[in-house]
């Protein structure tokens, strides 16, 4: 098998239906997804080990379910079944809850980094959000499946929710916004003022 086929040297390349140009929003949204799947590879070489391993084998599923999501939105043949569902969606908002409560408490906004680890999870998450606006504008144009974007959404929080954990479970200090008025608090103190 060869590795180049030369289809897409005057700039289109195949989706599933049709033909488009390299620079087609759905091969942007599917491109930017792959992109942050990239990263999530990278900090896994770095969160292997005893300490990390369910957010390793979480990340594991996310990067099958990330290709999944690129499938979803490279297809442009209605007939042919949407692999993402609600599920997967479901799933990561009961990690985000986990993570929420394994946490130090939140109070400001926080600065990408900390760890090593936790920094390449930043860069996946904001690489994660510029693939949901990736998305947007493809569903402005053309249907897409919308779990998928509400998957791409609730990623970006799960990938936030993560890298605080791998600062805490490391023994290293989120890196707080200075300049951040306390905009985080808790519900029950919110009640009591």
């Amino acid at each position: 098998m060869k590795l180049y086929t030369k289809t897409g040297d005057k700039g289109t390349t195949s989706i599933i239906g049709g033909r488009v140009d390299k620079d087609d929003l759905r091969v942007e949204a599917y491109g930017t997804l792959d992109e942050a799947n990239s990263f999530i590879g990278h900090a896994m070489t770095l969160l292997q080990g005893e300490l990390f391993q369910d957010i390793y084998l979480e990340l594991e599923k996310i990067q099958h379910e990330l290709f999944d999501c690129g499938g979803d939105l490279a297809i442009v043949q209605k007939k042919i079944p949407y692999k993402v569902t609600e599920d997967i969606i479901t799933f990561l908002e009961k990690r985000i809850d986990v993570y929420v409560k394994e946490a130090p408490p939140l109070e400001r906004f926080i600065l990408p980094g900390g760890s090593e680890g936790a920094a390449i999870i930043h860069i996946a998450r904001t690489v994660t959000r510029r693939a949901e606006r990736c998305i947007v504008s493809l569903k402005k144009q053309d249907e897409i499946n919308e779990h998928v974007l509400q998957y791409v959404n609730r990623l970006s929080d799960y990938l936030f929710a993560v890298a605080r954990i791998v600062n805490a479970r490391s023994h290293v200090n989120d890196v707080e916004y200075k300049r951040s008025a306390i905009v985080f608090r808790d519900k029950e103190e919110k009640k009591e003022e």
